[in-house]
């Protein structure tokens, strides 16, 4: 039986270790524990500052990066491109190593994921892109600072979407786009829509580093004009 969700706005932003709210997610969670008892295997917390006037939105742990590490986009191709391009925007300081211990840290950004926990073929379902989605309402409704969003895909954005209370219809996906949200939060937000920064989308030219490059060129903007 699935348990019971809490309220979205009195819940905490992030899920614990033992999140019990997605069967399938667990299963395999419970498996990846026994073959790699040494990984984190368990929803992954956002990480940066709570106060960031910044957020990234990906859709999933990866099964050999977050899951193993412990911090988003760490570990694997994406986060290599996600924490350079930050680095070169004034988003992150330090040199980042592949590692949660790095000594990495986030300048008035943080990151988040639509599903905390690591999907089986980084796929997850619609019922659990749904039922994770109370945590990311919470995130959003906690970041009093919050001036832009950059969306990595179109499930992330999808999310970001419905929890800004949202129709997708009203705000639909493309790379580069913006929505601008005037009447969100004391100053607005704006959504900046990227694809996703997987090694599939950049072998397969899909994304390029000078097209993921201007989405973060133009959210840096967007807070410096403030």
């Amino acid at each position: 039986m699935r348990p019971e969700l809490p309220e979205a706005r009195n819940q905490a932003c992030e899920p614990d270790r033992e999140c019990s709210y997605c069967p399938r997610l667990v299963a395999f969670r419970e498996a990846n524990r026994s073959q790699a008892p040494d990984w984190f295997n368990a929803p992954v917390p956002s990480f940066g500052p709570a106060e960031a006037r910044l957020l990234i939105v990906g859709l999933a742990p990866g099964l050999k990066g977050a899951n193993r590490t412990g911090r988003p986009f760490t570990g694997d191709f994406a986060g290599d491109l996600l924490y350079a391009t930050l680095s070169a925007y004034g988003f992150a300081k330090g040199t980042y190593a592949s590692r949660a211990d790095d000594g990495l840290t986030l300048v008035d950004c943080r990151i988040t994921n639509a599903v905390r926990c690591v999907p089986p073929e980084n796929k997850p379902t619609p019922i659990e892109i749904k039922t994770c989605r109370p945590f990311l309402d919470a995130s959003l409704a906690a970041a009093g600072s919050l001036i832009a969003i950059v969306a990595l895909g179109r499930i992330a954005h999808d999310s970001v979407v419905q929890s800004l209370g949202r129709k997708r219809s009203e705000l639909p996906f493309a790379h580069g786009r913006e929505h601008d949200l005037l009447d969100y939060g004391a100053h607005g937000v704006t959504l900046f829509d990227s694809y996703h920064c997987s090694r599939y989308n950049t072998n397969t030219g899909v994304l390029t580093a000078e097209m993921f490059h201007s989405v973060f060129a133009r959210a840096r903007a967007k807070l410096d004009a403030l």
